[in-house]
């Protein structure tokens, strides 16, 4: 048989009502009984997050289910943004190999945070997790750090939940609801295999070795202050560009130093968090080790826009898809709501795509598992060979 997939969105203001539409939907699509269930609950319906989960629990009896709440979520081609709703997705995989859930912790050791409850399959080839965690109690780069060194070929994709401040958040798991720590789903080996991680900004000026640094503050680019090439860089762009500058900069950091020049998908794009007039140094969102190259990078809706369709073109089809994408998108980037659900739900060909809104994205870039900003990490299902 071919791999099922369902996925609806609700945005009745009863959340009773709401979870009894969207599950009656993913059962006419998916079935009963799915090998995994992913629900996204918005911050108007949180109150109800635990009356909510048992519902589709129940309903659905999945072997796996994971959810997280959010400030919006995604179900279909369909963004609903800042109102009360909920989004759920499914799907049947019998048949290719067991759906593993996850709950990770941060424990707080003498040598630091240490992570528990990785599941020991993680290690196996060819695993995708996805994870939804709580970012004020989970450190999620940590993890990803940590990953990378026990469990080299896991490929991590989802979000932080972004329904409130401490304490609000809430994440599914199985028949449990927590408030900490993250939760997820460890797919089989060849499910899931495909990602568009789209950091949707554009490089602007040259590229620079940094020559001076310390932990994330950038003293020196080429050999003159990080301020000074910024300075440089302003009186040097059209009215257009300096007002992008303005509002929207960004530093890029190279992702692989042995590349002769650097294109937009080169690399790893973080937030430039303020400077100092005094020394010329610029402190970005990152360690920037001296010997590393970065650019400034500016981000505005033309180049989120073609950057995310240019992706989707490379790994166009599939029968759906997992959304996670940055409370900053959406309408407050486009102007206009559904353009990121719009455009996966394309790609798909309609097929079943689902997901929310993230105070933070995880997503693999250049074969590493990292933590982004204002980014679209999206991952692609395909219907399955018959089996």
């Amino acid at each position: 048989m071919r791999a099922r997939y369902g996925a609806a969105v609700s945005a009745h203001p009863a959340p009773a009502e709401a979870a009894g539409a969207v599950i009656g939907e993913v059962i006419e699509q998916a079935g009963l009984q799915p090998s995994v269930a992913v629900l996204f609950v918005s911050g108007g319906h949180v109150a109800a997050f635990d009356d909510i989960a048992s519902a589709v629990r129940r309903a659905l009896e999945p072997e796996v289910m994971a959810g997280a709440s959010a400030v919006s979520v995604i179900g279909g081609p369909t963004e609903v943004e800042d109102t009360a709703a909920v989004s759920l997705w499914a799907a049947d995989l019998e048949g290719v190999g067991p759906v593993l859930p996850v709950r990770l912790e941060a424990v707080t050791t003498p040598d630091g945070a240490e992570l528990v409850g990785m599941p020991a399959e993680a290690s196996d080839s060819d695993r995708t997790l996805v994870l939804m965690a709580d970012p004020y109690t989970f450190p999620a780069d940590e993890l990803l750090d940590h990953a990378a060194e026990r469990y080299p070929t896991l490929r991590v994709v989802g979000g932080l939940a972004s329904a409130g401040g401490p304490g609000w958040n809430r994440l599914a798991f199985d028949d449990a609801v927590c408030a900490d720590g993250a939760v997820g789903v460890l797919l089989p080996a060849g499910v899931g295999g495909r990602f568009v991680v789209s950091q949707g900004c554009r490089p602007v000026g040259a590229p620079y070795i940094v020559t001076a640094s310390e932990g994330n503050v950038v003293g020196e680019l080429g050999g003159r202050p990080a301020l000074t090439r910024l300075a440089d860089l302003v009186r040097a762009a059209d009215p257009g560009e300096r007002e992008l500058l303005s509002r929207g900069l960004h530093i890029g950091m190279v992702i692989d130093e042995h590349k002769a020049s650097f294109g937009p998908n080169d690399f790893l794009i973080r937030g430039v968090l303020g400077a100092d007039r005094s020394t010329g140094a610029v402190a970005i969102g990152a360690t920037a080790p001296v010997g590393s190259t970065l650019q400034y990078h500016v981000r505005d809706r033309d180049t989120a826009d073609a950057d995310l369709r240019a992706m989707l073109a490379g790994a166009a089809g599939g029968a759906g898809a997992l959304v996670f994408t940055c409370n900053g998108r959406g309408t407050n980037l486009f102007g206009e709501p559904h353009h990121d659900a719009a455009l996966v739900h394309e790609a798909t060909g309609g097929g079943a795509v689902a997901g929310m809104f993230c105070a933070g994205e995880m997503g693999p870039v250049a074969g590493r598992n990292h933590l982004h900003g204002f980014t679209a990490s999206v991952l692609l299902f395909d219907s399955g060979e018959d089996r």
